[in-house]
């Protein structure tokens, strides 16, 4: 008798996963909660403990598949024989144990089969340079291999390589060989083909021109564009945009910017940002909404979580800021903090990018200005901010005179989804935000 192991239910909207390492062997024992596999989503990497005790019957995915959620991965037989001797490795150390030294070298051959310590990024360079990390001597604490690490073998290794091998290749093929499709299995076990995600279209052959390279088109950046891909498809946007006079909300920020530092906590444009937009959330809820084409009715969310469009390494990454209404300035800015540190790592958790309500993406950091903002499916609006400059603006004193004066302008656009909410509302609704951020007072005053 075998018990069959799928791949579990990920969470909201992952369907897929890279499997990124495979610490069992045929044969192996394995009790329930010891790590059988580690896998890569477009929300982050786990590892996933095995649900079952007994002994690894089948292992039906290789390292570099990608596989869906039901796939079988792995079969299992409940009993397991006494001569399996290499227990699966494990995260947590035993606190009465003596702590390990960094490993000097690479790792040695009996860890082959075993997964080496390295973040998702790490991970992904060592795919593209064809290096097996299993080689890379780690010089990262506790034996992690770096980014660094990787870069430095693959160049020991090119350097070492005969020079004929070095030699440009002919252009039929001069192009890396495209990625392992994935193993997918029936019900039955049965191998079926891979699932096209839209219809493939032929590109000609650009090593005719030159020098090429092909690189995997998986994870995060595959995510990020079906995602993009479906949002701009399926909504039609309509975006209305202006400049924000920040000039007093900068003089506010730098007045409490150590504070806020010394706290644990950046005090960004974003985070005012956030508390202007959950006070317009709640006076438009029409914008905090999803549309459900399948039963013909708007979802209005009672809850402002904000997703805060992250720039990282592996791509954008959007993690989700529960209960914004419900949070102080200073709270938000530790947790917005706190959140950015670990996507950029690659520690956060798949849970952390779920349950969205709003998106917020600020482009100023980068030095942008104006520019449409896609809507991220199934919300029905997104917030865009760019960097504010110092440029002449026409104020009005209070005695009805014009003067042209320099002042600090941000530019802000509003993109909606004109199924869901009109023109009207969306111009009210950025009115508001807009009225907050240009007066600090305004701002505290409205929060609701």
């Amino acid at each position: 008798m075998t018990t069959s192991f799928r791949l579990p239910d990920l969470g909201e909207g992952v369907h897929e996963a890279e499997i990124l390492a495979l610490p069992v062997v045929i044969g192996q024992a394995v009790r329930e909660g010891d790590i059988i596999m580690a896998i890569e989503t477009d929300k982050a990497a786990v590892e996933i403990p095995s649900p079952f005790t007994g002994a690894v019957r089948e292992i039906l995915v290789k390292v570099g598949d990608m596989a869906r959620v039901g796939d079988v991965l792995m079969t299992f037989s409940p009993e397991a024989t006494a001569g399996n001797v290499r227990p699966p490795e494990r995260r947590g150390a035993d606190s009465k144990a003596a702590p390990q030294e960094p490993k000097q070298g690479p790792h040695p051959p009996e860890q082959k089969g075993r997964p080496v310590p390295a973040s998702p990024s790490t991970r992904r360079l060592a795919r593209e340079r064809g290096v097996d990390l299993h080689d890379v001597r780690p010089t990262g604490p506790g034996g992690i291999v770096t980014r660094e690490d990787v870069a430095h073998h693959a160049e020991k290794k090119k350097a070492a390589e005969p020079a004929e091998l070095a030699k440009p290749l002919p252009p039929q093929v001069k192009e890396t060989p495209q990625a392992p499709q994935s193993r997918q299995t029936s019900d039955s076990g049965a191998p079926r083909p891979p699932q096209p995600e839209h219809e493939a279209r032929m590109l000609p052959d650009f090593s005719k021109w030159g020098e090429i390279e092909r690189l995997p088109f998986r994870s995060i950046r595959r995510a990020t564009a079906r995602q993009m891909s479906r949002s701009w498809a399926e909504i039609p946007h309509v975006l209305c945009q202006d400049d924000v006079d920040i000039t007093r909300l900068e003089a506010f920020r730098q007045r409490h910017r150590s504070d806020m530092e010394a706290a644990g906590g950046k005090l960004t444009m974003t985070i005012f940002a956030m508390k202007a937009v959950a006070t317009a959330l709640k006076n438009y809820p029409s914008f905090n909404a999803s549309l459900d084409l399948q039963a013909q009715q708007i979802i209005i969310k009672r809850y402002f979580n904000l997703g805060i469009a992250v720039d990282t390494e592996n791509g954008l990454m959007v993690p989700v800021i529960r209960d914004v209404d419900r949070k102080s300035i200073k709270e938000l800015a530790v947790e917005l903090t706190s959140a950015t540190t670990r996507v950029r790592s690659g520690m956060h958790s798949p849970e952390e990018m779920q349950g969205g309500t709003f998106t917020i993406t600020n482009t100023g950091p980068l030095g942008g200005s104006h520019f449409s903002a896609i809507i991220n499916h199934p919300e029905v609006a997104i917030l865009g901010l760019g960097q504010g400059r110092m440029r002449p603006a026409v104020v009005t004193d209070e005695g009805g005179r014009h003067e042209i004066v320099p002042r600090l302008l941000m530019p802000i656009v509003l993109c909606f989804d004109h199924r869901v909410v009109d023109g009207a509302d969306a111009l009210r609704f950025l009115r508001l935000v807009i009225d907050a951020l240009e007066d600090p007072d305004e701002l505290l005053i409205t929060m609701i």
